[in-house]
């Protein structure tokens, strides 16, 4: 082998492994994107506040203290006198001495609630509202896992329709060439000339759209796990799809009614507005707390306020009992009511959604995965029909325009084997979503089906 082209294949081969090296699988791409999506990391940081939510109820069940102080300084002035000036005989008002004290307070006042129905409700509602906080971030992480899945295919779909358009585009350059010879030995007509010239034309605008077309979704890609330049990893070849498990629809019906993070956030919502319902109707109860107070004051100055330092200590029981509220409590049961047959519709609701997703997309994977059968065979076929046409042209029985049919119609067949093939992938992501059961363990399965 000459030198010069054993340099050019060492420079190509390290190329090759330099780029398999740069690239980045799904999963990796996965973890970036949950440390910088801001939706996602808002989600997080809902999901984080129930649990302070909670202990600011659980703190109802402890006794609270707190600690006062005040000052209050008291002057008093005495009524005039008035004195009548010997020398003069003129009545002349005399000051009294003013009366002033200054009294010192400070006190430790607690209580803790012996029975308050409404307190073990509240509790009760925020222990349902952190399982709510967590179904809702399990369905904000299902959300980011399906998004970057869906941007890092529409990469790779983007990619394969440009390398297509770019073999398309080759393949009509020498079948426009081949025309020109002919025309030029006079062989062929320039017709033959003129719709290959047509069909190259477009090739170049096929491929400037796809050029674009790739720009756009690598951004999209780009911005969404917060780094420039990411390059994924095609699919491996040859591309195996797995299989749709288990093969009928009701098995994954009855997984996504019981585990499905949306109807089990539906369902606590019921249990909340329920729990609203007691609450209300504690409001008609009586209350039992114990209250204490301890505390001293001082009281220094001149007068008979001045007494000195004096401390007190009281301990006692408050007992409360409404026993009129104008109709408001009786309204607001009435309201709870209300919400509750709404919280009930919206578990029905939350149930026929997720089942119709559900079948929506097992049904989808099933003809995508059967489109993608159906396009191998195409395939195949027509490269036979497109190899058979090319001969038919060589030897005269065909003419340029079918060659040029049939290496569109070739260019066309693996553009949708290789759409289907994507959405196959992603289908089958949103189904385990649509039932509930998508995990990011479902992601790193994922990149076994890369090149590595």
């Amino acid at each position: 082998m000459p030198r010069t082209l054993q340099a050019s294949v060492l420079v190509f081969t390290l190329s090759a492994l330099a780029g398999a090296a740069q690239a980045q699988s799904l999963n990796e791409l996965y973890e970036a994107a949950r440390a910088y999506d801001a939706s996602y990391l808002a989600a997080r940081s809902t999901a984080e506040t129930a649990q302070y939510r909670l202990t600011q109820a659980q703190a109802l069940r402890k006794p609270t203290l707190g600690l006062g102080l005040s000052a209050d300084h008291a002057q008093v002035d005495p009524p005039a006198v008035f004195q009548t000036n010997p020398a003069t005989g003129a009545r002349v008002q005399v000051a009294g001495d003013r009366v002033g004290s200054t009294t010192l307070k400070a006190g430790l006042s607690g209580s803790y609630s012996l029975y308050n129905r409404a307190n073990g409700v509240t509790i009760s509602q925020a222990e349902r509202g952190v399982e709510v906080s967590r179904a809702e971030l399990e369905v904000a992480e299902q959300d980011l896992m399906v998004r970057v899945a869906q941007a890092y295919f529409d990469v790779l779909a983007a990619r394969e329709a440009l390398a297509t358009a770019q073999a398309a585009k080759k393949a009509t350059a020498e079948q426009l060439a081949s025309a020109k010879r002919n025309f030029e030995v006079g062989t062929a007509t320039i017709t033959d000339t003129r719709e290959a010239q047509a069909r190259f034309d477009r090739g170049v605008a096929t491929e400037l759209a796809a050029e674009n077309d790739l720009r756009v979704k690598r951004v999209t890609l780009d911005t969404l796990v917060g780094r420039s330049g990411v390059e994924p990893k095609p699919l491996a070849q040859p591309v195996a799809l797995p299989a749709v498990l288990p093969a009928s629809v009701e098995p994954w019906l009855q997984q996504a009614d019981e585990n499905h993070p949306q109807i089990r956030r539906a369902r606590l919502g019921l249990e909340v507005a329920q729990l609203e319902i007691d609450k209300a109707r504690a409001a008609t109860g009586p209350t039992l707390d114990a209250t204490g107070t301890l505390g001293g004051q001082d009281a220094s100055g001149r007068g008979a306020s001045a007494k000195g330092f004096t401390g007190s200590a009281t301990v006692g029981l408050q007992f409360k009992m409404p026993l009129y509220t104008g109709g408001a409590t009786d309204a607001r049961i009435k309201e709870t009511l209300a919400l509750a047959e709404r919280s009930r519709n919206d578990v029905e609701f939350a149930r026929r959604s997720v089942a119709e997703g559900t079948r929506r997309s097992f049904f989808g994977l099933q003809s995508l995965q059967a489109q993608v059968k159906a396009f191998e065979a195409a395939e195949s076929s027509t490269k036979l029909a497109l190899e058979a046409t090319q001969l038919g042209y060589k030897v005269g029985v065909r003419v340029n325009l079918d060659v040029l049919n049939a290496q569109a119609q070739l260019f066309a067949t693996q553009n949708d084997l290789a759409k289907a093939r994507f959405d196959s992938l992603m289908t089958a992501l949103r189904l385990r979503q649509a039932a509930g059961q998508l995990r990011p363990e479902d992601i790193a399965a994922l990149d076994a089906l890369l090149a590595k």
